[in-house]
């Protein structure tokens, strides 16, 4: 994160990484694959000289729009201004097969103790999902996970060239690492109006403040008590069974990935690593 932090401060001017190998593509709303250098160009001439990427990538925003909030679970980070994208710059995390079972077992026993869960991002209800183990492991394990590097920022047109550029030059010289998930934690948001059950990163890997995370649960309201007193229930249990507790599972790093999106389209942009 300080890599991050360093170069986000810094100035973009004149940077050539855009002839990087990394995939790049834009999305309209008819999934057509557009080139997004053309793309770019018809949201925004390019200027001489880039503006470097926006400074509220290391604040945290104050400003929430209350009237996004759905059933009181979500508000956004910022107003939504016409013209805008979203910057999200995350890793990308997949659950190793062998894992998702004994995932299972455990996320049937949150369940059971905590209701009213969510699969985070589809939303689909936990209860629901812990019926049939197949989509269990599907829906809920089987997708993928993401670290956030930064919050959800707002950019505008003009400034997606000298992110994606800085992104590239920072990241081309990384090298393949592996990441330990081995805590399960909860986390709630600003507003608390959602609680998240998710897996920590607390030993190889990354070592940075924030604590990095993956989110797999989510429930209304400040609920990390309940979430919490399941957890520790669940893990002194099942010290002697398969369920896993200290170590849970590794993660093979390739890159990081970085997706920029309006209400009509988006660019992806990934990074790889040596």
């Amino acid at each position: 994160m300080e890599a991050l932090r360093a170069t986000y401060g810094a100035d973009s001017e004149g940077s050539d990484a855009d002839d990087s190998p990394a995939a790049e593509s834009m999305s309209s709303r008819n999934g057509a694959k557009i080139n997004s250098f053309e793309v770019r160009q018809q949201l925004h001439p390019l200027p001489v000289s880039l503006p470097p990427p926006p400074l509220d990538l290391l604040q945290t925003p104050d400003f929430p729009d209350f009237s996004s909030t759905t059933q009181g679970s979500r508000i956004r980070s910022f107003p939504h201004v016409e013209g805008n994208y979203a910057l999200h710059v995350y890793i990308p995390v997949l659950i190793p097969t062998p894992i998702r079972t004994q995932l299972s077992i455990f996320i049937k026993q949150i369940a059971s103790l905590v209701p009213g869960l969510f699969a985070v991002d589809c939303d689909f209800p936990i209860a629901e999902l812990c019926k049939d183990n197949a989509k269990l492991e599907q829906i809920l394990l089987g997708r993928e996970f993401h670290i956030s590097l930064g919050r959800t920022v707002p950019i505008q047109a003009h400034q997606i060239e000298s992110i994606v550029a800085m992104l590239r030059q920072r990241f081309q010289s990384q090298r393949r690492y592996f990441i330990d998930f081995n805590k399960w934690d909860v986390f709630v948001n600003d507003e608390q109006t959602r609680s998240f059950l998710a897996l920590e990163v607390i030993g190889a890997g990354l070592s940075e403040n924030p604590r990095p995370h993956i989110s797999l649960l989510w429930g209304l309201g400040e609920t990390s008590g309940m979430l919490n007193q399941a957890v520790e229930k669940i893990e002194r249990s099942s010290k002697n069974s398969s369920l896993p507790c200290r170590h849970i599972f590794t993660c093979k790093i390739n890159g990081i990935e970085c997706r920029i999106a309006s209400m009509s389209a988006f660019i992806f942009v990934r990074a790889g690593v040596a």
